[in-house]
């Protein structure tokens, strides 16, 4: 593979012109495709094999008329102070913004706070209308959207506070300037790595168009396929990341080749075969662990592994042909004025600070080891406590309208209404109306129950809908354990009449949802941490550092639940993270960030440490060649995690709760696998292992193929064929375009 690399490195260098071409006409291309085939997003959900999916199914072909899937919207009502909204002013006001709200386009029907008991009892400081659409949340327009909120600035205009909520009022997320941060933070680092513009430019060139053409890929998709609103985010966030830091290390690899004194062409290729070829395995790595979250069998999980993974494919592609051919045009203008550093330092004699802690380290392996070990289990000890849920609008910011209708109907009707439970009865010998009302009365007397309505029959008979209000949140512990219970008696019903009855609704749908996250988290750890293990194997040929690898994969992974469980659902510097509500984990966010941080972590591991075996390959001491690979790697390591964390930071700033919890988890995995896993607990390992840390048994290393990843062949053809100067460089290109 490193011979194919130098090879296309090369060519990409010589023949830029024809190469920058491609890739603009290939970004044109996408780009003319995404504005024509754009389309909706949305944040529905659907979860094949669920209690609450079948349910669903089952009413859309036994009670079309109930709409089960179609889009709700809720208009939330408050008095003015001292006031009321059974006085005459507000309940015209009231009366008239629920004709217009039956008026509106793509409503199916409108319920009357007055008729359908939706006055808060006692004061009748707040009501609600309960809107249903003609169609899912992904296909309600623009104009519907906007209809409601002229409706509700008409009943403000009456003196009336008025909040809307519900599917319908979830519109697409315009991209905010997390990224432009990101990208701010990385040009910073990079300029500082190294002390060129030029030099910083390429790699941020590189990734936003990498980033340009995925984006609009996934944008054209969203015209074929019903996607996630969050997926083009958190491809975004990812694909900026990695773009940066592939670039980062081949321009990096090809600046020490020309310090070396090679010529432009050569010095690519070694770049893009040495360089590139870790690029390769480090990207693979992240495509596995993306495209694995198919597994799961979470249809908006699927998407955004997939939409990420993606983004990775092009970024790799992108920084082993394209970015050569941008070497290309910058010439020795890629050196700026640190020449001196890349020949081996800042000045002559002194040692670089990687070097320096990696020796430091090497005398103490035993302490630093033990130390990093216990401060990460310290980090990680809140991750007992996790608690995976689906959180709505009571975690949105308090500025939205989502959250202060939250608001208000809690006040006025307590928690629960915010979250009621959708129960299908399929009847049994007496009817479903019959089985229905005893279940319903069976139900009333649940602890936490505040409500049931009285069951509604389709024409056949045979299916009934009733609606449970808890008396606790949506997210709360109390509301899931109530799902349990009501599942419990459902059992008991159906002993008792053979009626069965299901839960459902978009409550019953979300404790779904975090249930089988929650039984999928395990499995996929192991298929991702069995994957990196064989991967690694390949590409070090040994037993230790794959194993040492994964282990400190799975340290990072703890510290890091630990440390988003102290802030999103303990509270800890939730103020200055701007964490406005904390609650349970999305529970969409552990095995994602499983993915992420799992491909991140292998990358490093894959930079730092083969720059380690190509020393000891070429007869370094096992101490020697970990001291030499830090000077080579740790400066340009430390300034991609750096560059990670800042882009993933970034989103800190977005006002979706998911994207702020992904911005903050994916930083601090970065934080803790860069500099404590693979820059502390990685050089501590090797120096204790010595030797052993290379073995592999014979046997299976005649069985293993082997990758070249530190390009040794390369280096025996280069050395075979330098007698031919420049006339043999010639052929190879020739033989790679086949002319």
């Amino acid at each position: 593979m490193a011979t194919f690399l130098y090879r296309l490195g090369r060519f990409s260098f010589r023949r830029r012109g024809l190469v920058t071409l491609l890739w603009v006409a290939l970004l044109v291309l996408c780009g003319v495709g995404a504005a024509t085939l754009k389309g909706p997003t949305s944040d529905d959900f659907s979860m094949p094999g669920t209690e609450s999916q079948q349910a669903l199914d089952l009413l859309k072909d036994k009670m079309p008329q109930a709409n089960a899937d179609g889009a709700t919207a809720q208009m939330v009502f408050a008095a003015p102070d001292g006031g009321n909204l059974n006085e005459a002013r507000a309940k015209a006001a009231v009366e008239r913004a629920v004709a217009e709200l039956r008026a509106a386009p793509q409503i199916a029907s409108v319920a009357d706070p007055y008729q359908a008991k939706a006055v808060s009892p006692g004061d009748a400081r707040v009501a609600y209308a309960q809107a249903t659409y003609k169609v899912p949340p992904i296909d309600v327009e623009d104009a519907s959207r906007d209809a409601l909120t002229d409706i509700a600035g008409h009943a403000r205009d009456a003196g009336l506070t008025v909040e809307l909520r519900g599917t319908a009022t979830q519109a697409m997320p315009e991209q905010s300037a997390t990224e432009v941060i990101g990208i701010a933070i990385a040009a910073v680092v990079l300029l500082i790595t190294f002390g060129s513009l030029v030099a910083a430019g390429l790699p941020l060139l590189n990734a936003i168009l990498g980033v340009a053409i995925a984006m609009s890929l996934i944008t054209a998709a969203t015209g074929l396929i019903d996607m996630s609103s969050m997926t083009s985010t958190l491809a975004l966030m990812l694909g900026l990341a990695v773009a940066i830091d592939y670039a980062l290390f081949i321009v990096s690899r090809y600046r020490h080749e020309i310090a070396e004194g090679r010529d432009g062409p050569e010095a690519a290729g070694r770049a893009v075969g040495t360089a590139g070829s870790a690029v390769v395995f480090a990207g693979l790595t992240v495509v596995i662990a993306l495209a694995g979250l198919s597994v799961v069998g979470i249809p908006i999980l699927t998407e955004m592994g997939l939409a990420a993974a993606l983004a990775v494919v092009v970024a790799v592609l992108i920084a082993l042909s394209l970015l050569p051919a941008l070497l290309g045009f910058a010439g020795r203008r890629v050196l700026g004025g640190r020449r001196r550093w890349l020949r081996g330092g800042p000045k002559a004699g002194k040692t670089a600070m990687g070097e320096k802690w990696a020796r430091f380290v090497l005398r103490r392996p035993l302490p630093v080891l033990l130390l990093a070990v216990v401060g990460l289990g310290v980090v990680a000890a809140p991750a007992l406590d996790l608690r995976l849920g689906m959180p709505g609008d009571e975690v949105a910011s308090p500025s939205t309208t989502q959250r202060k209708a939250y608001d208000l109907l809690s006040d006025g009707f307590g928690p629960g209404f915010n979250g009621p439970l959708m129960v299908v009865v399929e009847g049994g010998a007496a009817g479903a109306k019959a089985d229905a009302q005893a279940f319903a009365a069976d139900l009333a007397k649940m602890p936490d129950v505040k409500a049931v309505t009285p069951p509604v029959a389709n024409p056949a008979g045979d299916t009934a809908l009733l609606t449970v209000v808890p008396k606790s949140g949506p997210s709360s512990e109390a509301t899931q354990d109530l799902v349990n219970d009501i599942r419990d008696q459902a059992g008991a019903l159906h002993d008792r009449s053979g009626a069965s009855a299901m839960v459902t609704g978009q409550t019953g749908m979300l404790i779904d949802i975090s249930d089988k996250m929650a039984k999928a988290l395990a499995p996929y750890l192991a298929i991702v941490v069995g994957l990196a293990f064989v991967l690694l194997m390949l590409v070090f040929r040994s037993l230790l550092v794959p194993l040492k690898a994964t282990l400190g994969f799975l340290l990072t992974v703890l510290a890091t639940f630990g440390a988003v469980v102290a802030v999103f659902q303990w509270g800890w510097l939730a103020g200055l993270l701007g964490v406005d509500t904390t609650g349970p984990i999305m529970s969409l966010m552990p095995i994602f960030m499983i993915g992420v941080v799992f491909g991140l972590a292998m990358d490093y591991q894959v930079f730092l440490v083969t720059r380690m075996r190509e020393e000891f390959v070429h007869g370094a001491s096992p101490d020697e060649a970990v001291a030499i690979g830090f000077r080579h790697g740790a400066r340009v390591v430390t300034a991609a995690a750096i560059i990670m964390i800042g882009v993933f930071a970034g989103f800190l700033t977005s006002g979706e709760s998911m994207i702020k919890m992904m911005g903050f988890a994916l930083a601090v995995g970065v934080l803790f696998d860069a500099f404590v896993v693979r820059m502390t607990i990685v050089p501590a390992v090797m120096a204790l292992a010595g030797r052993a840390a290379w073995w592999l048994p014979r046997w299976l290393d005649r069985v293993l193929p082997n990758v070249d990843v530190e390009g040794e062949r390369l280096r025996h053809r280069l050395a075979a064929g330098a007698a031919g100067g420049a006339d043999a460089a010639d052929d190879r290109d020739r033989a790679f375009t086949g002319s």
